[in-house]
């Protein structure tokens, strides 16, 4: 490890309504993506670190528990607030640490938003049922109630916005959170827990915990924590799901993706085009919504492929800081060297490389960076066929009609968008009907859910059965009781 510069910063935990610089001699080096620079050291806390933390937070669940419902979403009045007045400053930490785009970046804190937004309908969302007189003299009802500590692991991708997937909504429902933030992106958090500080919550109620591998396995391990939610690659998060179901814990684990998008050709090819290379080439590709396999029907594939080329050579990569910038870089350069490999795997395999972002010229800055790519011909048996690159890398296949392409994307062993470019409303509710996938776009690149929808999921995308946000959300932070009740009615007493 480095020996962290003046200007690194060494990041705390926050445990029990206060800041605690961990004891751990194991530091992890954070650098800007974007320039190679030092800019923070995470600490990679033990396990006994991670127990003590959710200790604390069991120590404030009884309390947070009894709160009533109206009183516990009066923080996240104050907590939207906040995050919309410190939009800007978030947004250039996640463009710090993360390399996006600062447009890409406020976009996500005004998602994260959102999800404050809408848990503070809980008490609403998280109301029960009832029916008189199931039997003579007998009701019936189901109330929900909060599990206890709850715990999310989160990645780099998205260091503001994937956290509020959980956070807002387990608070709100009488749970108390833990939260263990990638430690390659620690910035954004520890500056949106600082405003947490001012709205009002008791010690304990919410939990920053840093780590790497032995900090995830203790939060999930830990018999107090009640449940996980887990956001990463795909053997990551099958891990973590079986290691949770293990424990009897519930579990909501979103792994990865290898997107599909089929353009028709009656689709409006200019429109497309513009769509799907910001799905494909936004965000440097490292989200996992992005287009990865564009499938051209029938003569769409000439069209779309000039309309792709073209605009993937005039995407701007540089620093997200550069406000001229389109694309930033890749989080590392593991990242880079692994989505370089993939590309001449690729063309090892027999794909033609139309556009080549290796080593981009443009860029004067020693970060990570790759140029937007595009991939042609990619063969069936190819290892690129259903790798999940994570990089701004587009492969383009053809289908001679709907029912190829749908094969196509049935396929893949993921499952967590596909989207359709056509102006037929017939195609269209074919694709919507047909699509193995939990989110579909029509016409629309990136199918990412608003906060009041649940972020789906199918088959190896995700495991588990509740997703994150809206309903799905309040369903896994609280259980169901069913009330049977009997009262034996005094007909001759008077009141």
């Amino acid at each position: 490890m480095n020996t962290a510069s003046p200007a690194c910063i060494r990041v705390a935990n926050f445990v029990g309504g206060r800041w605690h610089t961990p004891s751990t001699g194991s530091w992890l080096d954070v650098h800007n993506p974007a320039t190679g620079e030092l800019i923070a050291q995470t600490p990679l806390c033990t396990a006994n670190e991670v127990n003590a933390a959710v200790e604390a937070a069991g120590v404030a669940y009884p309390s947070w528990r009894r709160t009533p419902a109206e009183d516990r979403i009066q923080p996240l009045f104050k907590l939207k607030n906040l995050l919309e007045a410190h939009q800007d400053e978030l947004a250039g930490l996640i463009t710090l640490e993360n390399g996006k785009t600062l447009a890409e970046a406020r976009g996500e804190i005004r998602r994260a938003i959102e999800n404050v937004e809408v848990a503070c309908g809980i008490p609403t969302m998280m109301q029960g049922y009832n029916l008189e007189d199931v039997a003579s003299g007998i009701d019936e009802m189901m109330i929900r109630q909060p599990l206890g500590v709850v715990a999310a692991i989160t990645p780099f991708n998205f260091p503001g916005m994937i956290p509020f997937w959980f956070l807002p909504y387990a608070i709100a429902c009488g749970n108390t959170f833990v939260l263990k933030a990638s430690e390659r992106v620690p910035l954004t958090m520890v500056r949106a827990f600082e405003l947490m500080e001012q709205i009002g919550l008791p010690p304990g109620v919410v939990t920053l915990v840093h780590g790497g591998q032995e900090a995830a396995n203790a939060i999930i391990d830990h018999p107090a924590v009640k449940a996980v939610s887990f956001v990463g690659s795909t053997r990551v998060a099958r891990l973590v799901y079986i290691r949770a179901a293990e424990r009897g814990k519930r579990a909501q684990c979103q792994g990865g993706a290898k997107n599909c998008v089929v353009i028709l050709p009656d689709a409006d090819m200019e429109s497309a085009g513009r769509i799907i290379a910001d799905s494909a080439f936004g965000c440097a590709g490292q989200r996992c919504l992005a287009v990865s396999v564009a499938v051209t029907v029938g003569d769409a594939q000439r069209r779309f492929r000039d309309v792709i080329l073209d605009l993937a050579g005039k995407i701007r990569t540089g620093p997200g800081q550069d406000v001229t910038t389109t694309m930033g870089p890749v989080i590392s350069p593991q990242s880079q060297s692994r989505i370089e490999g993939l590309i001449a795997a690729g063309k090892d395999d027999g794909a033609k490389i139309l556009v080549d972002g290796r080593q981009p010229t443009q860029v004067s800055s020693s970060g990570y960076f790759v140029a937007p790519t595009v991939l042609d011909e990619v063969p069936a048996n190819s290892r690129l066929t259903n790798t999940e690159i994570f990089g701004p890398v587009l492969s383009l296949v053809h289908a001679c009609d709907i029912d190829e392409a749908l094969g196509i994307l049935g396929s893949t062993p993921y499952g967590n968008q596909a989207s359709l470019f056509t102006s037929s409303g017939a195609a269209a509710r074919k694709f919507r009907y047909e699509a193995p996938a939990g989110n579909i776009g029509i016409n629309i690149g990136v199918a990412a859910p608003m906060a009041y929808f649940p972020f789906s999921g199918w088959n190896d995308s995700f495991f588990g059965v509740l997703h994150g946000q809206g309903r799905d959300a309040v369903e896994f932070y609280t259980q169901e009781k069913v009330v049977v009740e009997r009262w034996v009615m005094e007909h001759s007493r008077k009141f």
